[in-house]
């Protein structure tokens, strides 16, 4: 019956990891894309990817931040 009182936290590292990840550096990946098509004169799709990351942060951060709290 102890068992069940303890928890298993091998995972939980990971656990964070992924939901950091989720949360940064998906929109950090589509940042350094749309920062690298600015320079390459493809101004067009490095805004929409500029503006897909910002919404993805807003969103990621809203719906982790409050299962992190």
């Amino acid at each position: 019956m102890i068992f069940l009182l303890e928890g298993n936290m091998d995972g939980l590292g990971v656990l964070i990891f992924l939901i950091l990840f989720v949360g940064f550096g998906i929109p950090i990946i589509l940042a350094i894309i749309g920062l690298l098509l600015w320079l390459t004169e493809k101004k067009k799709s490095a805004k929409i990817l500029f503006i897909i990351a910002t919404v993805y942060l807003l969103i990621s951060l809203g719906i982790c931040g409050s299962m992190l709290i």
